[in-house]
């Protein structure tokens, strides 16, 4: 609380007693804050609240506790990884095989390319030149830069997450996958079974099932939702643009919640094609939550959903070759998300003939390395 939101909240106090007639500045604290510092304090919490309900006991050794705090590849942007599936393995030497070293290579190199090559080198320019303006755009211009945003964010952390289990597995170790697929989701409970799968799977059982979870009817259901929602929206950052964004998801689920009462399960609802517009519609409410989770303030953000959602403004446009690489590569996104829903990415790749394999992995390799553009930090590394 001190290193990420002391300043958020004496900021918002400043902003509670203005208007009562108290102008209160807060001083700058000018506080670092801690690469990664959310992950790792959710790792720890977990192993002391895991030992508090005695579902593991304390571990001995002090080396494999610190080896499972520190554990680099997922330290400063995960997976979230708990105790009770990590410090297992640190029982025995761990020496992974030669189809495990290939196979987190693999992993590696799919990882950075997403990275490298996608979320930086094709969409985050168009993100910055549309977020990081003033001016209002066209309806066309806020989807083209939201939809980037939302490719944009799931090839950096899922490209992020991708790597570390590479090279966790390189070394012997096996960490939680982190996505399957997620822009394939239908529905917003779909939508967190594969999306950020550590964060989700670990509010579920620390934060939403301890407050009461569903046991005590809906209304309670309803608020435990929305509570955990809230707090895994600050959880992302100190901002009240992300407290939107997690009430905005909170509120989904809601009314998932509420319309899955209301309507019985058919075979109409389970049809491909009814199961193929339930997943763009689930999409496209997603990307309204991007807007507040990228905009830098609200007035920002309200602004290019006005936009999208058919008031838009004529000061900025962008080129119209930039949206259409953006429909592009987010439509190559999400056909292949589509394509592999129901499957791992482990079981996707043993279907390819290995020559194809290589040669796709040479391509990326490649792209790689020929990338031009400028060097990002993954986005998640600031929270």
């Amino acid at each position: 609380v001190f290193f990420k939101y002391s300043e958020f909240l004496l900021q918002s106090l400043a902003g509670i007693l203005a208007p009562l007639g108290i102008h209160y500045q807060p001083p700058p604290l000018n506080i670092v804050l801690p690469v990664g510092i959310s992950f790792y304090t959710f790792q720890t919490l977990s192993y002391s609240l895991d030992i508090y309900r005695g579902r593991m006991e304390p571990w001995k050794s002090k080396l494999d506790f610190a080896m499972f705090v520190t554990f680099f590849p997922q330290l400063v942007a995960g997976p979230i990884v708990r105790a009770a599936d990590f410090l297992p393995q640190c029982q025995q030497w761990r020496r992974p095989t030669g189809r495990q070293f290939g196979w987190g290579l693999s992993l590696m190199l799919l990882g950075l390319f997403q990275k490298v090559v996608i979320a930086d080198g094709i969409l985050a320019g168009t993100v910055e030149q549309i977020y990081d303006n003033t001016a209002s755009p066209t309806s066309l211009t806020a989807w083209t830069g939201t939809l980037a945003f939302a490719g944009q964010i799931f090839c950096d952390f899922a490209g992020y997450s991708t790597t570390a289990i590479g090279a966790a597995m390189c070394l012997g170790f096996s960490l939680p996958d982190n996505f399957r697929f997620p822009y394939a989701a239908v529905g917003f409970s779909d939508f967190w079974r594969r999306w950020h799968i550590s964060l989700s799977s670990w509010l579920r059982d620390y934060l939403y099932i301890p407050l009461g979870g569903n046991r005590y009817g809906p209304t309670r259901t309803q608020v435990n939702l929305m509570a955990t929602m809230l707090i895994g929206g600050l959880w992302h950052g100190a901002s009240w643009t992300f407290v939107a964004w997690g009430g905005l998801h909170g509120l989904y689920l809601v009314a998932e919640r509420w319309l899955k009462s209301l309507v019985p399960d058919s075979a109409v609802f389970r049809s491909p094609l009814t199961q193929w517009l339930l997943a763009m519609l689930t999409f496209g409410l997603v990307c309204i939550t991007w807007v507040f989770f990228r905009a830098n303030d609200f007035p920002r953000a309200f602004q290019i959903v006005a936009a999208m959602l058919g008031h838009a403004g004529t000061e900025l446009s962008v080129p119209k070759i930039d949206s259409a690489i953006v429909f592009a590569t987010v439509g190559s996104i999400l056909m292949l998300h589509w394509c592999l829903r129901d499957k791992t990415l482990e079981h996707a790749t043993e279907s390819i003939s290995p020559w194809i394999r290589s040669t796709i992995l040479a391509v990326m390799a490649a792209a790689i390395v020929m990338m031009p553009g400028e060097d990002r930090a993954f986005i998640y590394f600031q929270f």
